[in-house]
């Protein structure tokens, strides 16, 4: 398995695991801005390759000079079990590290956050329904 940057060809294959992880993981609702940041804002956005196909995707964004946040963050249900969310949040970490931030700013779901505290996040706030009906908005942080 390695991580690659994102390339607009990439396109079909994340959002075809966009939408395996709709409604579990994402609000549909937020396909639409999903499309909005895979055409406008990609850039520095990185994806999982493993056996040629592309199984994750996530970026780790500049905020300021000591705040990273980590955003878009998909795992393809059909990977499960190989190690791709460890080895996603190790890539995570490291360019933390490189980028000499200090706190990694995450935006989750009720769904999904117990993830991202196995890997050293804490909630910071809770926002009911946040994501759309049903699905609700946790922030994180990781401090490195």
């Amino acid at each position: 398995m390695n991580i690659t940057q994102y390339q607009s060809k990439d396109r079909d294959a994340v959002l075809s695991i966009f939408d395996k992880n709709c409604p579990d993981f994402f609000a549909p609702n937020e396909r639409d801005d999903y499309l909005e940041f895979l055409d406008e804002y990609a850039d520095g956005y990185r994806v999982c390759v493993h056996d040629d196909k592309i199984v994750g995707a996530f970026g780790l964004y500049e905020k300021d000079n000591k705040d990273s946040r980590l955003q878009w963050i998909l795992l393809d249900p059909d990977a499960q079990g190989i190690g791709l969310g460890t080895m996603i949040m190790d890539d995570v970490l490291k360019q933390a590290g490189e980028f000499g931030v200090k706190t990694i700013q995450i935006a989750t779901s009720h769904v999904a956050f117990k993830f991202f505290e196995k890997h050293g996040a804490t909630i910071v706030s809770e926002v009911e329904n946040g994501w759309g009906p049903g699905m609700h908005q946790v922030h994180m942080e990781i401090r490195v």
